[in-house]
């Protein structure tokens, strides 16, 4: 398995098994989200779960061809002779949380910790990965992770499929095990039917093991500001309430 990356161009390409996770995908996070990484919220809605159906060679190759006759951006399909197809899928990456890097040349707000930096990703940033029907979600992300020098654990992330029908957003979390490349396949080129996103884990609960010393006491020190922060509020908000109040009762006591 090969994969080469390019920051510049946003594509990468990853050449060389499925059961899916479902659930309503309202994000809640331990932490604020930085400036500027507002994500959109459509009404994302639980989809039900689709059997998964195995496709025979020549119906492979009938849907290859129907495919790459849609394809209006040159990212065709190609069918080898072992059966296996290659391709193109592109991945929107929608993380809230900053990411670790090792590279030192980075673009955006950082803050540097011994030889990594805390990168947040641009947004709407969105990478063309070349890949085969052998390729896993894991694979894929892995692959992402690697595009951006990105220490953080694989575990961390989860890539999930995205489809509209009937002006809801249907959303769910991919095993690791799926194959992207055959939901690209079935689904058509089209990103309305189908497109991929690479999130934080949702799982409702915060995944502290796999987070590394130094990003710990990083949570720890935005804790500190942000609890500091609050405090300010508060204090500011009860002592203007205290003018107002001193204030009425100056006004009830005053000489007529």
């Amino acid at each position: 398995m090969t994969w080469t990356s390019s920051m510049s161009s946003g594509y990468s390409s990853l050449e060389e098994e499925e059961s899916e996770e479902f659930f309503f995908t309202a994000r809640t996070s331990f932490f604020r989200r930085p400036p500027g990484k507002t994500r959109a919220a459509p009404q994302d809605v639980q989809k039900e779960r689709e059997p998964h159906v195995y496709l025979s060679k020549e119906e492979v190759k009938e849907k290859i061809e129907s495919y790459n006759s849609s394809v209006t951006d040159k990212l065709k399909m190609t069918l080898n002779t072992n059966g296996i197809y290659t391709g193109f899928i592109k991945v929107q990456m929608e993380l809230c949380r900053p990411i670790t890097v090792q590279s030192s040349q980075s673009q955006g707000r950082c803050a540097h910790s011994n030889n990594e930096t805390a990168f947040c990703l641009p947004d709407g940033c969105v990478n063309t990965l070349h890949i085969s029907s052998t390729n896993t979600v894991r694979e894929v992300i892995e692959a992402l992770l690697k595009k951006f020098f990105v220490a953080d654990n694989p575990a961390k992330f989860a890539l999930y499929k995205r489809c509209h029908k009937e002006d809801q957003v249907y959303t769910c979390k991919l095993s690791d095990r799926e194959h992207p490349l055959y939901l690209r396949l079935v689904a058509g080129p089209r990103t309305e039917m189908l497109s991929f996103v690479l999130r934080e884990h949702e799982t409702g609960e915060v995944m502290w093991e796999a987070f590394s010393i130094p990003e710990l006491q990083n949570f720890l020190r935005i804790l500190d500001k942000e609890e500091n922060e609050q405090l300010q509020i508060l204090k500011k908000r009860y002592a203007a309430y205290r003018d107002k109040l001193e204030e009425a009762l100056g006004g009830v006591w005053k000489p007529g």
